[in-house]
């Protein structure tokens, strides 16, 4: 089957540009992770290798699994593809699918961020207001910084979201693998970038709340 091969191609790439990487110039040393938003002053861009941890990370991690999870339940309550049908059978492969376009669009834009030289990670706003920080959240995902500390639209993470919505379509059954298709899936994803930036802007709070209760 045509998605089993490309699975199992894509969950190949990390140790690929591990191997890569191996050849590299040593880089500098790690840097303490910044947890509230840099000034361009302030901000340390990632070295080659932590930017290759960070992607092998988020590969398999709690957002990637969630995200999953709640693609195939959406999927599978619109019976989508039809052709594979209902049941756990039918959730299997709408899991699955869901996780290699999740693999590909991260392998995406981890080598379109290297290329472009762009850091897609979150840094808190720091700010004070329900409605300053969700408009902060949401503008950080269309926004990536640069090795200088600037910020520009994220060409990594707006082209690899966009590349896996319809790449995936090379394994989709007939009935989803229309333009409008893939069209769907990009904003599905991109609107499920937003929503866990948005988490993670408040989570902090949500937690300190559960602690004291």
């Amino acid at each position: 089957m045509v998605f089993q091969k490309f699975y199992t191609l894509i969950l190949a790439v990390p140790a690929i540009a591990g191997l890569a990487l191996a050849g590299d110039a040593p880089d500098a040393a790690p840097k303490a992770p910044i947890s509230s938003t840099p000034t361009a002053a302030e901000y340390q861009p990632m070295t080659r290798s932590e930017r290759f941890r960070q992607y092998v990370s988020h590969l398999a991690d709690a957002e990637s699994i969630v995200r999953a999870a709640a693609s195939a339940g959406i999927r599978q309550a619109e019976n989508s593809p039809k052709e594979w049908q209902q049941g756990g059978e039918g959730y299997g492969y709408r899991v699955g699918d869901a996780f290699a376009e999740h693999v590909l669009r991260r392998t995406l834009q981890y080598g379109a961020s290297v290329a472009l030289h762009e850091d897609n990670r979150y840094f808190l706003s720091g700010q004070e207001g329900f409605g300053r920080r969700l408009r902060y959240a949401v503008k950080s995902t269309f926004m990536a910084r640069k090795d200088n500390g600037d910020q520009r639209i994220s060409f990594s993470r707006i082209g690899g979201d966009a590349g896996a919505a319809f790449i995936s379509r090379i394994w989709q059954p007939r009935s989803t693998t229309s333009a409008g298709d893939g069209a769907v899936s990009f904003g599905f994803a991109f609107a499920s970038d937003v929503g866990f930036n948005v988490f993670r802007e408040f989570w902090p709070d949500l937690k300190r709340h559960f602690h004291k209760n």
